[in-house]
């Protein structure tokens, strides 16, 4: 009886000692399943920038879509997801082109500050936003900002309180679109800016010089040159982003290819 007894005690601790093995795998396979869905979700702002030219693009902000004073036709968006909000910066062609924007507004949200606005015809924007006006839509938070010219001999070609610039805050993440501007006071005084987009060209907004400096000022964590094409031909963005980089390694400078007519 003995012998008995010390089998059926040695049976039992396997049986115990089996499920206490197997509850282990079991919080090994779930404890490994919950790490591969939180390497699995998506970037609450991972941002794709498409230029099309000049000063019109297209972001993709986690699959909302906002398109940058769109011209070009409706050829130039071929491909390209529906925009849910479109945001016009002043009223210069290259700017506000009424014929693509009936071709390619679809039911996005348009917004424009007041000068556009006016000058519109065929359509009215849905939402009207001024210089040190917020306004949140779609889910953004869309601050218009002023964009004028300081340099003499050009402020009649952005008048102050004409045009917009915008910031863009969703999940955070801070977007600044500066329209055609110098390095005006305002911009100098931004505050925690993740993604800049910067014109230079003359003589109708400002230099590499003047755009490097205001860059440094304000410190944005990335900044891509746009709209840097005038009468007297292209900035030098290379020459812009080494400027940058000497200087502050922590601004990354991102060259886009805004024009690709110029490599034909």
């Amino acid at each position: 009886m003995k012998k008995v007894f010390i089998a059926l005690f040695a049976i039992s601790m396997m049986s115990i000692s089996c499920k206490d093995n197997k509850g282990e795998t079991v919080e090994e396979e779930l404890s490994t399943t919950e790490t591969v869905e939180e390497q699995t979700l998506p970037e609450p702002n991972n941002i794709k920038v498409t230029p099309i030219s000049h000063a019109t693009f297209v972001l993709d902000w986690n699959g909302q879509i906002i398109y940058v004073d769109p011209t070009g036709g409706a050829a130039a968006f071929e491909g390209m997801p529906a925009a849910d909000v479109t945001l016009i910066t002043d009223v210069h062609y290259d700017h506000l082109d009424e014929e693509t924007l009936a071709a390619v507004k679809g039911a996005s949200k348009i917004i424009t500050p007041q000068a556009v606005a006016d000058k519109m015809v065929g359509f009215k924007p849905s939402n009207i936003i001024n210089n040190g006006e917020t306004k949140t839509i779609s889910g953004i938070e869309i601050t218009a900002v002023p964009m004028y010219n300081l340099t003499e001999g050009r402020l009649e070609m952005h008048v102050k309180g004409r045009g917009n610039g915008y910031v863009l805050e969703k999940n955070g993440y801070r977007v600044y679109i500066s329209g055609d501007t110098e390095d005006i006071p305002e911009m100098r005084a931004l505050k925690n800016i993740d993604k800049a987009f910067l014109c230079m060209n003359l003589p109708y907004t400002m230099d590499i010089d003047q755009a490097a400096n205001a860059v440094l000022e304000f410190q944005p964590k990335q900044v891509i040159p746009y709209h840097y094409r005038g009468t007297e031909g292209f900035q030098d963005v290379e020459k812009f982003k080494k400027m940058i980089d000497d200087t502050n390694s922590g601004i990354k400078v991102a060259l886009m290819d805004w024009y690709p007519a110029k490599a034909e």
